[in-house]
């Protein structure tokens, strides 16, 4: 293994461990539920990207050909996250999760709250028919 690509997977690796810890403080330090959903989806994503290309690189140098795991990995890490990261917030929205008084464009968010369905806005709890009264 050449020193180039050793200083290369070195540096993803370093690269990538970075954004994933600058992701896990932001989660931690972060007050708002919407601001906290970013750091980890955003930093963590880069950074576990980073760790795969490394991965990537060192597989190529050690076998001579690209495995097709790192790239699954990485398709299915850049697919998913946002996605997931988009449904929590939507369901934060339903649950009408509470803002911080600095939160930016919460106009926004109580106009986009007023135009949820009245049937989901308030559902009560279904009791189980099974249970005696």
């Amino acid at each position: 293994m050449s020193f180039l690509v050793e200083l290369s997977i070195s540096v993803l690796l370093l690269l990538g461990g970075l954004f994933v810890l600058v992701g896990s403080i932001g989660l931690i330090r972060l007050q708002d539920f919407y601001t906290r959903l970013h750091a980890p989806t955003k930093a963590t994503t880069l950074g576990l990207g980073g760790v795969l290309v490394a991965s990537i690189v060192y597989m190529y140098d050690l076998q001579g050909y690209v495995s097709i795991n790192e790239l699954l990995i990485t398709l299915f890490l850049v697919i998913t996250a946002p996605v997931t990261a988009h449904i929590l917030a939507k369901v934060a929205m339903h649950h009408r999760v509470k803002l911080i008084q600095h939160t930016r464009n919460q106009a926004l968010v109580e106009t986009a709250r007023m135009q949820l369905p009245a049937d989901l806005e308030e559902t009560p709890t279904q009791t189980n028919s099974n249970e005696p009264s």
